[in-house]
């Protein structure tokens, strides 16, 4: 059998290039801002980022608004980041999953794959037995928090693979920006926060030397 060709264009190299040059940007540059066609891909990476099941148990908020940036800036401990970067995404997962979630998943699944929703129902017994009558119905948000986390580490290579920088950040409250962004009503609770664009010239940390354990005491080949 022929061996599957890579054809992102992107060598090893390439990569661990882009993953060195990242760091948690403390200073934005306030005046430069992601070009739409970037951020357009940088929405598509976060669709794309896989999760449990497919089920996607979360919202992602872009925002771009001065004003409620400024209401989230003394809720995100006082950061900076939140005012002078292009783009903050807050990333919330759902507070609960239920039957009618998972069947709106299997019609979405039937409708691109052009499959009838019947022939999926050994998949949606799976799904519902699972998260809908199973014991990890009772930590169901903590288990699409876990999932927000997987979409936050795509959304983060992915923007370093294009030059832009990301600064993670839990250090905020969270039900003040639940209470903000008005999410309990739409049964999502915020999990994490990504503010995305430009280092400042002045940020002594980009140049910082990036500081990480062995190889060998991390990982064990068997």
């Amino acid at each position: 059998m022929a061996e599957l060709q890579n054809e992102s264009g992107l060598n090893a190299e390439e990569l661990l290039s882009a993953l060195k040059w990242r760091y948690a940007t403390k200073q934005f540059d306030s005046l430069r801002k992601i070009s739409d066609k970037d951020w357009a891909a940088l929405e598509q990476a976060l669709l794309l980022t896989p999760s449990s099941y497919g089920l996607q148990p979360w919202k992602f908020l872009v925002i771009r608004d001065p004003a409620l940036r400024a209401q989230l800036m003394p809720v995100s401990w006082n950061q900076k980041q939140v005012l002078d970067c292009s783009h903050h995404i807050v990333f919330a997962a759902k507070t609960d999953i239920t039957l009618g979630d998972v069947n709106q998943w299997i019609q979405r699944l039937a409708e691109v794959r052009g499959v009838t929703p019947e022939s999926l129902a050994v998949y949606k017994s799976w799904m519902v037995k699972d998260l809908v009558e199973g014991p990890r119905h009772q930590v169901i948000h903590e288990w699409a928090a876990r999932q927000c986390y997987i979409a936050l580490g795509n959304f983060m290579t992915a923007a370093a693979l294009l030059g832009i920088d990301t600064c993670p950040m839990e250090g905020l409250e969270p039900g003040k920006y639940d209470e903000i962004l008005g999410l309990p009503a739409a049964g999502y609770k915020t999990v994490v926060a990504c503010s995305a664009g430009y280092r400042a010239l002045t940020d002594k940390y980009a140049a910082a030397a990036k500081v990480r354990y062995p190889a060998a005491d991390i990982i064990e080949h068997r």
